[in-house]
């Protein structure tokens, strides 16, 4: 216990200390790191080549795919590593790169999954300006944004964070440096500018959701409106995997901000950060090509070795 303390880094407790349920916990989040690898990158490729898929929806869900593959490569490699080696321990360094880009992915997360509910509502509700909405150089101003306002909440959030003094034993009840257990080590209120830093987030956050919500609300009483059953049914696979993507992202990060920390974590606590942190990079890539033929046409020919046309027709498919 005095090692713990006098350690510049911090011990990471991970799920368990039973060696056999260390391997299995790493070869758990292996696939899935695989599947999620896997998926993103031929998102990325096939959005990227095929020229049918060069609309903002499919501009927005590139990026999308960038954004859950860097997420989950944050923190699931390190768990894999520190399971295999019977090691919970990450450095101080590490844990501050950690703390960073988990901030600043998981908010470009929210603020890309927002700019995709704001195209399919001009997609939807507004067809005929769509075209002048969602031009390329608002599209490519939007990812601008998109990546600028994760940069600047990780930068705001780590500096806040790792302002204040840890005098208390360093272990974090986590699989990675989470920051309610990161706070939880402070001996003094010196902590308060990162919850003022996390109120902000958690605010700009809701925001971001409640516009979505709205958006939906327009596009689902247009949808229904339309007398095409086929209509409603493109209109309806394209809309609500995202809504739901959004709300399991986003409700369960809350969750794990705003519950109170504990010093013995069940494994309803673990399984909640696995909600938000693992499963939705690896699940998106699925959710959104489930029901999207396009995905599936372009996967196929990408399988079958078909030649994919480098034509940038932005507003090929919509």
């Amino acid at each position: 216990m005095t090692n713990v303390t006098t350690m510049s880094g911090f011990l990471l407790m991970g799920f368990s200390d039973i060696r056999e349920l260390q391997i299995l916990h790493a070869l758990l989040f292996l696939v899935m790191y695989l599947l999620a690898l896997a998926g993103n990158l031929i998102i990325i490729i096939i959005t990227t080549l095929d020229q049918h898929l060069q609309s903002p929806m499919y501009y927005f869900l590139k990026h999308l795919s960038v954004l859950d593959l860097s997420f989950i490569s944050v923190t699931v490699p390190q768990s894999i590593d520190n399971s295999l080696m019977d090691n919970g321990y990450i450095s101080h360094g590490q844990c501050i790169l950690q703390v960073f880009f988990f901030t600043a992915l998981a908010w470009g997360e929210v603020a890309i999954l927002t700019a995709m509910s704001y195209d399919r509502y001009a997609a939807i509700c507004f067809p005929l300006h769509y075209e002048v909405i969602m031009d390329p150089s608002k599209c490519k101003w939007a990812v601008i944004a998109v990546w600028l306002s994760g940069s600047i909440s990780g930068i705001l959030y780590t500096t806040t964070t790792f302002s204040i003094t840890f005098c208390k034993v360093k272990i974090i009840h986590q699989f990675f440096c989470n920051i309610p257990q990161l706070l939880k080590l402070s001996c003094s209120n010196d902590y308060l500018g990162a919850i003022g830093v996390a109120a902000f987030i958690a605010v700009m956050a809701f925001i971001c959701f409640t516009s979505s919500v709205l958006s939906y609300i327009h596009i689902f009483s247009t949808v229904l409106r339309i007398p095409s059953a086929e209509g409603r049914s493109k209109a309806f696979s394209t809309c609500l995997p995202h809504l739901f993507v959004f709300s399991f992202f986003l409700s369960t990060g809350m969750f794990e901000f705003l519950k109170p920390t504990s010093d013995s974590p069940t494994v309803f606590d673990l399984m909640i950060s696995i909600f938000y942190t693992v499963m939705p990079p690896a699940l998106n890539p699925i959710i959104y090509s489930l029901r999207n033929e396009a995905i599936k046409g372009a996967f196929r020919k990408l399988l079958l070795g078909g030649e994919f046309t480098r034509k940038k027709i932005f507003f090929s498919h919509c």
